[in-house]
């Protein structure tokens, strides 16, 4: 019978992910001995040893209990810690980043991973306008190094977000960020009374308002840091989030040249030709290109999800996960924790988790998509409806939880995004979407890499994409699947000519398409909304005979007392055919030529359960037969 001090001890190792040394090296006893004791080897071990075990093991329980409280949302540093919510400390980044001594700092990383509670921390801990620092860090890894002790609060800081530029017009996106600046001016207000001031300063500094010309706000930001040099006699460290926002709704919006343009100009000044500048640190989710907005900035030090300078200082780690779900109780579910919200690569570092994802299970304790709600998922869907037919195949091999072969650019190049499907892939990747599983060759600014998505709270995002891409009322695509479960050919016509007429514009990109390519698009997306659709039921599986016009989709039922459906879809050819019947018959005797049904049976499906039919498109209508 075993020992229920040893069941107990065995209980309280797993929770707290506590390794043999670990024990062994806190409690005195030999590593053999605790191996041999935990591992059950010992039938009746020694009273004292028990003791000694115990002591390690159940002095950790205090710290289960006291489970901080998570603040939802919450990106200010010093809330943070002054309120003791919950927090990873990941201060030593702060060091990391000054011993870079890069000038101008680009960190690229998915929404949500930390990138804001960093620049607060840093913010925090750098800046002059507070007094507070040691009483925030001293308990914290970044004040176990005394040179970096004696730079708290020491120097001027501008801290900036440009995470609030929404506008969907050129006009409005402009006089946020011009807002953005002229908050910087109003905090820094006391400058301007300061006597330090020439008659021409105060002229400029008067000239930034709302209504400022393109060159003044360009120069605005150069300006207030020469002023803050001149008053504290430093020069001035600046702080700015999400970067790329304004150059993402340009994109989608098409005013990106001009925002580009903008940008450009605000950027040189402030990051290239600024003498007053002592660093800069940037965040983002892209890196934008070279010749977009950096074209001008040479001192620039970028750090993407495929470099490792700071892979564990934003997302977290395997071992911060574990620590925190048993601080929580919740040790005995870091396998489900790990299906959902890891997978993230940094570098050559594996195993980061999703710490937006992973800190809203702890305060909720339910296992839930809550990164891919985060609203900012208009690109991305953008790029994949309107995608061409390779991408939304690729989509379906990544939705059965395939690899795919993809290129990768450094740099994204907004502008021509839509046009080269390496933009879209590098995109997906930097926003968090895929993860690289394998690289094929390394060379220049362009890689070839195996792909897949990055876990299941990603695949969850992108069928939840998929599906609205059906639910439009006037789609009638539920109708359509009712229809076919049931083999109601009558209402399956009508019902996927309404599917057909109005999914055909969902997938438009605007461009003037032939008849005969329309099916082809149609298609894809309806296979990916078919898998999204069906995929508790049937293993769906398509192919597509590229140059003839005929691709055919089979629906394998999960239980084989569920009847299987072969679906062949045929454009119809004028010069061979003389109705949309001729079609549906051909793509019918296609079905049987390739003898689909021969598998089927042989995984144990009755024949008669076996339904085939065959799709004929002209234009955008549809005959099913």
């Amino acid at each position: 019978m075993p020992n229920p001090r040893v069941t107990e001890l065995q209980k309280r190792k797993k929770e707290l992910h506590m390794s043999y040394e670990e024990i062994a090296k806190k409690s005195g006893v030999s590593l053999s001995t605790v191996q041999k004791v935990l591992g059950g080897k010992i039938e009746s071990p020694r009273i004292d040893t028990l003791d000694a075990l115990e002591k390690v093991l159940t002095a950790k329980q205090e710290t289960v209990s006291s489970e901080a409280e998570v603040s939802t949302g919450n990106q200010d540093f010093s809330a943070i810690i002054r309120n003791n919510y919950f927090y990873v400390d990941k201060t030593d980044f702060i060091r990391k980043w000054w011993e870079s001594a890069d000038v101008v700092t680009l960190i690229t990383r998915p929404r949500r991973f930390g990138k804001t509670l960093n620049l607060s921390m840093l913010d925090h801990f750098l800046s002059n306008k507070y007094s507070d620092g040691a009483q925030l860090f001293s308990n914290l890894t970044i004040w176990s190094y005394s040179k970096y002790r004696n730079m708290v609060n020491k120097f001027p800081v501008l801290f900036i977000s440009l995470a609030s530029v929404k506008g969907t017009i050129y006009e409005t996106a402009r006089k946020q960020i011009i807002q953005e600046i002229v908050s910087l001016y109003r905090n820094n207000n006391f400058l301007s009374e300061a006597n330090i001031m020439t008659d021409k300063d105060k002229a400029f500094w008067d000239k930034v308002s709302y209504d400022m010309d393109d060159a003044t706000a360009a120069n605005a930001i150069n300006f207030l840091c020469e002023m803050m040099n001149r008053y504290y006699g430093q020069k001035v460290i600046i702080l700015l989030d999400e970067y790329d926002t304004p150059m993402q709704e340009a994109y989608i919006d098409e005013f990106w040249d001009k925002m580009a343009g903008f940008i450009r100009n605000l950027f040189n000044s402030t990051f290239k030709t600024n003498p007053y500048l002592e660093r800069a640190l940037m965040t983002g989710i892209t890196r934008v290109s070279k010749e977009s907005i950096f074209s001008d900035l040479n001192n620039l030090k970028v750090d993407t999800m495929a470099s490792s300078n700071y892979a564990t200082d934003f997302g977290f780690t395997e071992d911060e996960v574990a620590r925190e779900l048993s601080q929580y109780g919740l040790g005995d579910t870091l396998s489900d924790v790990r299906k959902w919200y890891d997978g993230f690569r940094i570098g050559d570092t594996l195993g980061i988790y999703n710490p937006w994802s992973f800190t809203q299970y702890l305060d909720s304790r339910t296992l839930s998509a809550y990164w891919a709600n985060t609203s900012e998922n208009l690109l991305v869907e953008k790029l994949i409806r309107e995608g061409s037919v390779d991408v939304k195949k690729s989509m379906e091999s990544l939705l059965n939880g395939e690899s795919v072969e993809a290129l990768i650019d450094d740099e994204i190049t907004y502008n021509l995004i839509s046009k080269n499907e390496s933009g879209i892939y590098s995109l997906l990747l930097a926003a968090g979407y895929l993860k690289i599983d394998d690289v094929i060759s390394n060379q220049g600014i362009r890689k070839k890499v195996t792909v897949s998505l990055t876990n299941y709270e990603v695949k969850q995002a992108f069928e939840d994409m998929i599906k609205r891409w059906f639910e439009d009322d006037s789609i009638r695509y539920n109708d359509f699947i009712k229809a076919l479960l049931l083999n109601d050919v009558k209402y399956m016509n009508r019902f996927m000519n309404d599917v057909a007429l109005n999914t055909f514009s969902v997938f438009d990109v605007g461009k003037k398409r032939s008849d005969y390519y329309e099916p082809e698009r149609f298609y894809h997306g309806f296979i990916l909304g078919l898998m999204v659709d069906l995929a508790d039921k049937y293993l769906i599986t398509s192919n597509r005979e590229s140059g003839f016009g005929r691709y055919d989709v089979c629906l394998e039922p999960k239980s084989n007392s569920d009847p299987a459906y072969v679906l062949e879809f045929k454009v119809h050819d004028p010069d061979d055919e003389d109705s949309l019947e001729d079609t549906v018959q051909n793509a019918l005797s296609q079905i049987k030529e390739k003898n689909y049904d021969a598998s089927l049976i042989k995984k144990g499906i009755k024949k008669e359960n076996i339904h085939h039919y065959g799709f004929a498109f002209e234009g955008k209508k549809v005959l099913i037969g």
